[in-house]
């Protein structure tokens, strides 16, 4: 094989090599919004509104009952305390009920939190309707600061009769850092 032919096959090789590599970088940053769409499409993703639900008074349905069991977790880095006040609920589907979490920054200094709910199992997160949350803005506490947040809440009476059952988990952040650079700017 001569060296003519050697390099034409190397160049063939480094394209492929490179049409690869990019390849995977596109892939990398497209999963997200495929990640999204297939479980939006497979209700599997147990995302809530970010937004509040407007109660209408309906119909309550009293030959249901349906158990929302609360769970808190706090994202490495976050030093606040928190947790539910009520761990389990017992609604009708239809019923507006509130629930309190409990949160204090145990630090010297001021933090801004932010709450992302998720909703287990994925197909009941529609039918979870909030129409007051700390999770739908950041929550400032200055230092040393202990405060109790309300969310209130309805189960829509459309949620199908298998789901008796689930669990809404917030998980708190740590946004401080992310609020003084928009702050800056």
């Amino acid at each position: 094989m001569s060296a003519q032919q050697n390099q034409a096959k190397n160049n063939k090789l480094v394209l492929k090599l490179a049409a690869i590599v990019i390849g995977m970088f596109g892939f990398g940053f497209a999963l997200v919004p495929i990640y999204d769409v297939l479980c939006d499409v497979l209700g599997i993703n147990g995302k809530t509104s970010d937004t509040a639900a407007v109660y209408e008074v309906v119909e309550i349905d009293e030959s249901r009952l349906i158990t929302v069991d609360f769970i808190t977790r706090i994202n490495t880095g976050m030093p606040w305390e928190f947790r539910a006040e009520t761990k389990r609920v017992k609604v009708h589907p239809g019923q507006l009920s509130q629930v309190n979490f409990y949160v204090r920054n145990p630090t010297t200094t001021d933090i801004v939190g932010q709450a992302v709910p998720s909703v287990s199992p994925g197909p009941a997160a529609i039918y979870m309707n909030k129409t007051e949350c700390f999770c739908f803005e950041q929550q400032t506490l200055k230092a040393g600061e202990e405060v109790l947040m309300p969310m209130q809440f309805y189960v829509d009476p459309q949620l199908p009769e298998k789901i008796t059952y689930f669990t809404v988990q917030y998980t708190l952040y740590n946004v401080t850092a992310s609020k003084d650079v928009v702050a800056m700017n």
